[in-house]
């Protein structure tokens, strides 16, 4: 495959994630498997190690802002952590590269997209305007869950997603913190979605990588890609329509899902 149409994929990927939020796992995988046909088990593991590089420096940048909600990370990698090790072992006992593990990868992957979709397109046509600060002192209340098991069980349910399919911590993280979590503003929602998918997505890019599902060279590539791609979409992000992005973003993930389940 030529490695300028790898990198290009990197930075086209990396730019739509710096103009709409939109975790990568959501875009790359497909491409991977479709446009490159890279098997599902290799696109996933690369993929996963593909998100906790990019995010790390996200991360990085928000926690000096003072962005970073840690109680809220913590919450979620309560569960997220555990599930995707448990799914590892499921995988190492298995094996990854089982034609029904990979059947099971697609399908599941198709219908991670569709819930991506749903969840892009809904925000993008009724989802409400978030407050952009916090007032001093409610940092508190507003990271407390209705229960505290909220954030660990669906942390759980996306740590399996996303060990599987690569795909859940992006619009569907960000669906779920602003179901539990409303009165958090949408700086902190986004930074703790971005934050809580680094170890998440490094636990299981690793897991993926002792069983031998992670392509390192593609990997270098398009993080070549992505990198730069990822500067200039979060500078070009205030003069981008979000809602036109996201509805045209959500439909070509929709397109992607539905091709995925009858894959």
């Amino acid at each position: 495959m030529p490695e300028f149409a790898i990198i290009f994929a990197g930075f086209a990927v990396g730019l739509i994630v710096g103009l709409t939020g939109v975790g990568g796992g959501s875009l790359m995988t497909p491409i991977l498997i479709f446009f490159f046909g890279i098997k599902p088990y290799l696109a996933v593991g690369t993929d996963l190690l593909f998100a906790a590089v990019t995010k790390a420096g996200g991360t990085l940048s928000l926690a000096k802002q003072r962005l970073v909600p840690w109680r809220v990370v913590g919450q979620l990698c309560a569960g997220s952590i555990p599930a995707a090790l448990i799914t590892l072992a499921v995988l190492h006992r298995v094996g990854p590269a089982n034609p029904q593990v990979q059947s099971v990868m697609t399908h599941t992957l198709g219908i991670a997209l569709l819930l991506t979709a749903a969840a892009m397109l809904y925000k993008a046509a009724r989802g409400k305007q978030l407050p952009r600060t916090l007032p001093e002192g409610q940092l508190q209340d507003a990271t407390r869950a209705r229960h505290w098991s909220l954030p660990v069980l669906f942390g759980a349910v996306i740590g399996t997603l996303v060990t599987l399919t690569s795909v859940g911590a992006g619009a569907i993280g960000v669906s779920v913190l602003l179901i539990l979590f409303p009165l958090l503003p949408l700086p902190r929602i986004v930074a703790a979605d971005i934050a809580y998918a680094v170890p998440l997505t490094l636990v299981a890019g690793l897991g993926h990588a002792s069983l031998g599902s992670v392509d390192w060279p593609l990997l270098a590539q398009l993080l070549a890609g992505s990198l730069p791609g990822i500067w200039l979409g979060t500078r070009l992000m205030r003069h981008t329509p979000e809602r036109l992005v996201r509805s045209v973003l959500s439909l070509l993930l929709a397109y992607a899902g539905t091709k995925l389940i009858a894959f």
